[in-house]
């Protein structure tokens, strides 16, 4: 299942990018999965954002970070 959910994050589906997010979390992976939950936002998926917004809080994303994930989300959603 991971394999499949790679293959579609590469090819730039954002749920796929969100779930691969969901499977680093619950391993223990935090890094790993802001990244993945970052990339997932900029493409415009909303439930990543408010994942970005809570390892913003827990300090686990820079505010340069989150900054431009807010700016590149809202562009996605606006387009």
């Amino acid at each position: 299942e991971v394999y499949h959910l790679e293959e579609a994050a590469i090819g730039g589906n954002p749920y796929a990018r969100h779930n691969l997010a969901i499977v680093e979390g619950k391993s223990g992976r935090y890094e790993r999965a802001m990244k993945h939950d970052i990339i997932a936002a900029n493409l415009g998926h909303d439930n990543s954002l408010e994942h970005v917004i809570e390892g913003f809080k827990a300090g686990l994303v820079s505010k340069e970070d989150f900054a431009a994930t807010l700016r590149t989300h809202q562009a996605a959603v606006d387009a």
